[in-house]
């Protein structure tokens, strides 16, 4: 394989994880706001998570899956109802 080919596998992989966390950021901002927070700082400070950190992750930031599990408990989804239709949305 040579490297242009490379090359072009992580851009692709790199779009994809970007497209990824772009759905993840915007599934969280739906749950946030069917759990009745309708400002993403109010979330994260009522439950004690920073607030620029969680802005981030409705944005697409990369989450690590404990800290998405730990956010979904607060919003008492699971990670089933979290990923059901992921690709619809």
């Amino acid at each position: 394989m040579t490297s242009k080919n490379r090359e072009n596998i992580n851009d692709e992989a790199e779009n994809e994880e970007s497209i990824y966390l772009k759905k993840i950021g915007e599934r969280l901002r739906y749950f946030r706001k069917k759990a009745g927070y309708t400002n993403s700082e109010y979330f994260a400070y009522e439950n004690n998570i920073s607030r620029p950190q969680y802005g981030k992750y409705e944005a697409g930031a990369n989450i690590q899956l404990n800290t998405l599990i730990r956010i979904l408990k607060l919003m008492n989804v699971t990670l089933e109802e979290f990923f059901t239709g992921f690709n619809e949305y």
